[in-house]
């Protein structure tokens, strides 16, 4: 038999009893704002994000951070574009949020990085507030914000007393930066697949078979794409060993390393899960396959 939740509480009346409806009417969020919070911020904004579970009055959940979540400064030899505009801050910082991306914190005259993840974003102030991993301290001054969005390393300084909230010292309160360089770290030529060959990845994981599409390729990595529900595991940092990745005509066989992965939505496929991965040690004569798949693929594209 079949309970809806209608006859589950015609079955069982004690739902409907004064005690358990004041617990319910205790549990339940207050408005949109987030438990845990202290201070003076009431309001949140909280979107639906890839891999993460969202309840309402409850934080996504967030896998746990390691050291390949580091992210490097930006050279300072290298040549970044500015971001000023307030609007577009606040865009890549909410995307940092939706995505639980791992932001690492270099302070000033401390040389060992720090992680974190933005908590939550303030709906209309310019400030956000850093959930800081169990034990972090970080010291007043200056602080450099480093983070991967997309297919850049975005990064932005910041200079506070670094005083947490209340009772809750994982919990530090911030400022908007008024400025934020943001550097493409793609260091060649991405061509997207064409739609008529066989462009794929093939690789175990866990003693499970996987085969994905290739969506780009390119001489220091590939994209690959599927639906959410066949890409369990591949989260950043993770090593996939010994890939075979058809090309059309050649054959490449190689290890990857997951550097993104986000969802998006197909207008023909729906809901899928975007997955950008590097090449790892890759040998010269692989690499002169890859380089020569990717010139047959450009040249195909010629007029």
């Amino acid at each position: 038999m079949t309970f809806t939740l209608k006859n589950l509480r015609d079955h069982l009346p004690w739902l409907q009893s004064p005690t358990v409806r004041r617990f319910s009417a205790q549990l339940r969020p207050k408005g949109n704002a987030l438990p845990g919070i202290g201070g003076n911020v009431t309001e949140y904004v909280r979107t639906e994000a890839a891999g993460d579970l969202i309840t309402a009055g409850l934080l996504p959940r967030r896998r746990r951070m390691s050291a390949a979540d580091i992210a490097e400064r930006i050279p300072l030899a290298s040549m970044p574009h500015e971001i000023t505009d307030m609007a577009a801050i606040r865009d890549a910082l909410q995307t940092l949020y939706d995505r639980g991306e791992p932001v690492t914190l270099y302070a000033d005259g401390n040389g060992t990085p720090l992680l974190a993840r933005i908590h939550a974003l303030h709906a209309t102030d310019p400030s956000f507030t850093l959930r800081l991993e169990d034990g972090c301290v970080l010291p007043a001054g200056s602080c450099t914000f480093v983070s991967r969005l997309d297919s850049a390393r975005f990064q932005f300084e910041l200079t506070s007393d670094w005083t947490p909230l209340p009772g809750q010292p994982t919990l530090v309160p911030a400022r908007f930066p008024a400025l934020c360089l943001v550097l493409n770290r793609r260091g060649s030529r991405r061509l997207e697949t064409p739609v008529a060959g066989n462009y794929t990845a093939s690789f175990v994981m866990f003693g499970t078979p996987f085969e994905m599409l290739l969506y780009d390729v390119a001489a220091g990595g590939v994209g690959m794409r599927c639906a959410p529900r066949d890409a369990p595991g591949l989260h950043i940092g993770r090593k996939l060993q010994r890939v075979r990745l058809e090309l059309n005509d050649t054959v490449v066989i190689c290890d990857l390393e997951v550097r993104l992965s986000r969802r998006f939505r197909s207008f023909l496929l729906g809901e899928q899960v975007q997955i950008g991965c590097r090449f790892v040690d890759l040998t010269a004569q692989m690499q002169t396959l890859v380089d020569r798949a990717i010139a047959k693929m450009a040249q195909g594209r010629r007029p």
